[in-house]
């Protein structure tokens, strides 16, 4: 019972989750559409081409939201016999489109203000009027902006923070415009040029850093230690379970992980006990966790001979004196046929080849009379 309804919760989490980044893109839509209505009005009341721009920039923001609606109508599909781990990673490239949308409004800002500078608009009418619509429009996109980051912080949604951030740039770009225009009215020189330059490459340096980290999450970024912790204490809170080994977790969208693992277990227990206490295993890191194993490897390890522990213990003493040499495990020895095998977690600072090649000369001279295989693992999570 209990866990039918540890299943229940985690699929009213994604549902309720989707619903906030929906709900939170429709608000965007209509916010944006309304502000780009006003400031085409004031534009073209005040014949300032900054003001146009900025009401146009509110149409590809609303394009932003859309965009993110539909990428997480995507990633919802059904798993189907061409994606059978689901359509997840659609909302990742959703929020590459969005990053994509902010660098090139960032890069159209600065071709106009660049242009401004070499050519100033003349005959500017700013009213009062359009002032006021400025002000408003920048206290709306900076309240939609927090809003819409917030919200993307708290359900994970990239494409959202994306957004969000989008909507404080635009309230920047915005309130440039004003202090231009006001300055401009009290009989001053027009800076609109210059502070749009500042700030296109302000929003220019975040759409590429925004780009940069949705291109990691296609490609595939390390698991959060958080995840990868509490992946292994659950493994290793049961008493068979020696150690937990070899964790590697696949993402396949927001709150869709897969993985694999290996586990040590004593080398005396049979395939039916083993078999019960992996389906055990698996049920338990999915139920906390929400991580999906689908496959939980065995290491064997020496349980009734003092020699085997003997040398068990000087070989990982050996090993782990290296400082590349992260972790050791999945130690086997046969005494009578004189074989040995275990595994290494060696860091990216040496090739896996050198590595190997300097383990298996300093264990072959300590052992020549064994034959010795050694696995070489990636260091693919905390």
């Amino acid at each position: 019972m209990a866990e039918n309804q540890s299943v229940m919760d985690n699929t009213s989490a994604m549902a309720n989750r989707d619903r906030i980044i929906v709900r939170t893109s429709v608000t965007g839509i209509l916010v944006n559409v309304l502000l780009a209505a006003f400031k085409a009005a004031a534009g073209l009341a005040s014949h300032s081409i900054a003001v146009i721009l900025d009401a146009v920039n509110n149409l590809s923001d609303a394009l932003s939201s859309v965009i993110t609606i539909i990428g997480t109508k995507l990633a919802n599909r059904l798993p189907d016999r061409k994606h059978p781990l689901g359509h997840g990673r659609a909302e990742y490239l959703s929020a590459m489109l969005v990053s994509a949308i902010v660098l090139y409004a960032g890069i159209t800002s600065l071709i106009e203000s660049v242009k401004k500078v070499f050519s100033p608009a003349e005959d500017l009418s700013y009213s009062y009027i359009s002032l006021v619509i400025l002000a408003v429009a920048i206290a709306a996109k900076l309240l939609l902006g927090r809003f819409v980051k917030s919200q993307g912080k708290k359900v994970h949604s990239g494409a959202l923070e994306a957004s969000g951030s989008d909507a404080l740039f635009d309230a920047l770009i915005s309130l440039s415009v004003l202090v231009s225009a006001v300055i401009n009215l009290l009989g001053g020189p027009s800076l609109e040029a210059y502070v749009g330059i500042g700030i296109s490459a302000m929003i220019i340096k975040a759409g590429v850093e925004m780009m940069l980290d949705n291109v990691s999450d296609v490609l595939g970024r390390r698991a959060s230690q958080e995840t990868t912790k509490a992946v292994k204490d659950i493994l290793n809170a049961e008493s068979e379970v020696r150690g937990a080994y070899d964790l590697v977790l696949n993402n396949y969208g927001p709150n869709k992980d897969y993985g694999s693992v290996h586990v040590e277990l004593r080398d005396t227990m049979t395939v039916e006990e083993v078999d019960v206490l992996t389906r055990r295993l698996e049920r338990a890191v999915y139920l906390k966790t929400g991580v999906i194993l689908t496959g939980v490897g065995v290491y064997s390890y020496n349980t009734s001979n003092d020699e085997a522990a003997r040398i068990r213990n000087d070989v990982q003493q050996r090993v782990l004196a290296y400082d590349w040499a992260l972790q050791f495990h999945g130690f086997h020895i046969n005494l009578d046929s004189r074989e040995m095998r275990f595994d290494v977690v060696m860091s990216f600072d040496i090739p896996a080849k050198e590595g190997l090649s300097i383990l298996y000369a300093d264990i072959q001279a300590a052992y020549p009379d064994y034959a010795i295989s050694i696995t070489p693992d990636v260091d693919i999570t905390d």
